[in-house]
């Protein structure tokens, strides 16, 4: 990881416990994880993992849970975090003291445009920051910089689309905007827009940001939940709708999860 992650745990650390990982998710420091499962309201159950792994409940609050999915030899440690850029940095802080090879975002996705139907998995090719928590990772709170844009390490991003496809599973690039209201997105809808964004979601440019000072290769698969520009709404898809969510849901992203965690490459990371 690199020096300024190691000084932001240092102060993390002075006033709060050295077993943070343990006592949020139940995960430990002695074991080598394959691949830490960053996942806002997603479950293992609620993706069906239990149906291809041995899933272990860890600790569940009333807003966080940890548990551990295990395959063969593979251990990969899952915290379900909630909503939110702050959220999304918070806990991937804690996790930073655990030993894992990569890191895996789920979540859902709103599309902006026509072009992507519902069920679909897509990796942002960059994001668009619509919040502010992103500034407390900059030396100065005051160093505020708007609708920041963030880039993934894309040879990494690259991979992962190429063994997705050896495995069956389509992932398409896309560009998202991060917003840190979903009732109010609606509302500004017009002004996103103009940012030129495919979708939108909360965590995908704080996430990449918090990969980048790990130095860990990591990728955010979204799997698109709703679609503005064509009225598939969020909350009352029809039966139809539903199906297709499902199926990149409950079927193709467990499946990418499991190849990205057992993927042999781990020498991609951001130097």
């Amino acid at each position: 990881m690199k020096e300024k992650m190691k000084r932001i745990m240092d102060c993390f650390h002075h006033y709060n416990s050295p077993d943070m990982a343990f006592q949020a998710f139940g995960l430990s420091r002695e074991i080598e994880y394959d691949a830490l499962v960053v996942a806002p309201s997603y479950t293992p159950y609620k993706l069906k993992m239990d149906k291809y792994c041995t899933v272990s409940t860890l600790r569940e609050g009333a807003y966080i849970a940890g548990y551990l999915v295990e395959k063969d030899d593979m251990k990969i440690a899952w915290i379900k975090i909630g909503s939110s850029d702050a959220n999304c940095i918070d806990h991937i802080a804690v996790c930073a003291e655990l030993n894992f090879k990569k890191m895996i975002f789920i979540g859902a996705v709103g599309a902006l445009k026509d072009h992507f139907d519902l069920g679909d998995v897509c990796t942002p090719e960059y994001s668009i920051s619509g919040g502010y928590a992103n500034t407390y990772l900059k030396e100065s709170i005051k160093d505020y910089v708007p609708f920041e844009k963030v880039t993934p390490h894309m040879e990494y991003v690259d991979h992962v689309i190429s063994i997705g496809k050896e495995n069956g599973c389509a992932v398409k690039k896309a560009s998202v905007f991060c917003t840190a209201s979903i009732a109010l997105e609606y509302y500004h809808l017009d002004e996103i827009k103009e940012f030129g964004t495919d979708l939108i979601e909360m965590e995908t440019s704080s996430f990449y940001l918090m990969a980048d000072l790990l130095e860990i290769p990591s990728i955010a698969l979204l799997v698109v939940s709703d679609n503005s520009a064509t009225g598939a709404a969020l909350v009352g898809r029809t039966e139809e709708e539903q199906k297709k969510y499902d199926e990149g849901k409950n079927q193709v992203l467990p499946k990418l999860i499991l190849t990205v965690a057992g993927d042999s490459r781990s020498d991609l990371s951001r130097k």
